[in-house]
């Protein structure tokens, strides 16, 4: 018995409706990965003016100190690179977290407090932004090489290592306290990061140039050719941001007792755990 007209077009109908309703979904699909790819660039574009005005800013008292004769002061300084961190936390923290360091992006995603597929462009985004703001500085200023706004040791280059690990040990502890822990006050993390970046320039600025951030050493030694002690800079921070990020983690569960948080096997899987909850 052959299928009705009224049929026939009704099936027709719904085949039409269900093609329709499959490419909807599919646009759906498409849109969603569009909108995240368009958050994540946000992200990385965030990362790179953030650095750029941090460097710009912090670097630039460096460099103008030099050039006109100490005009801001040492502890002008030290209060440059403290609000500029400040202010920027406040300015894109909400966007992309105000990473700002490759050593802070490193040891958060050690940690899982950071997506490890986003580490690579966090980071090459960060020394771009330090390199252009060095590259605007030199242009803008016509920095000569004694007027060098990088990082350099002072004296033995151990000592600056050294004091290097400890105060980024220092200011990762204060970022994942602050950052990282839902129990913290969050609108005063600008606040508290900022005044610890202070603080370590105050104590480590005369010895190693308080650098706690290789993208603040690498950008303007790239700029300017200067790579001495480079190392320092580099190994000192990432040492320091793993060694801090662990040290907070020990002591975030002290609410359990230590049996609890090692029978799995692993403290990183147990936090881990604990954060995906």
């Amino acid at each position: 018995m052959a299928p009705s007209e009224d049929r026939i077009e009704e099936t027709a109908s719904k085949m039409e409706e269900g093609s329709t309703s499959q490419k909807y979904e599919e646009e759906e699909s498409d849109y969603c990965s569009s909108k995240a790819a368009i958050r994540f660039s946000q992200k990385v574009m965030a990362e790179v003016f953030g650095t750029f005005f941090l460097i710009f800013a912090g670097c630039g008292s460096v460099a103008i100190n030099k050039i006109y004769g100490g005009q801001i002061t040492f502890p002008g300084i030290c209060v440059v690179w403290g609000l500029a961190v400040m202010v920027m936390v406040y300015a894109v923290g909400h966007i992309s977290g105000a990473h700002f360091n490759p050593a802070v992006t490193m040891a958060m995603a050690l940690f899982r407090q950071f997506s490890p597929k986003e580490v690579i462009p966090y980071i090459v985004a960060q020394l771009l932004g330090s390199c252009l703001a060095s590259g605007t500085l030199v242009l803008v200023f016509d920095i000569e090489m004694e007027d060098f706004f990088g990082t350099i040791p002072v004296g033995p280059s151990l000592r600056s290592f050294i004091l290097e690990i400890i105060i980024t040990f220092f200011l990762m502890f204060v970022i994942s306290g602050v950052a990282t822990d839902s129990r913290a006050i969050g609108e005063l993390a600008g606040i508290a990061v900022g005044m610890t970046i202070m603080v370590n320039v105050f104590i480590a600025g005369p010895v190693s140039g308080a650098s706690m951030n290789p993208a603040r050493s690498l950008g303007p030694a790239i700029v300017m050719h200067h790579y001495k002690g480079i190392w320092v800079y580099i190994a000192g921070p990432i040492i320091g941001a793993i060694a801090g990020a662990f040290a907070y983690n020990l002591i975030r569960f002290t609410d359990k007792p230590l049996r609890e948080l090692t029978k799995s096997g692993s403290f990183i899987s147990s936090m881990s755990r604990r954060v995906a909850h």
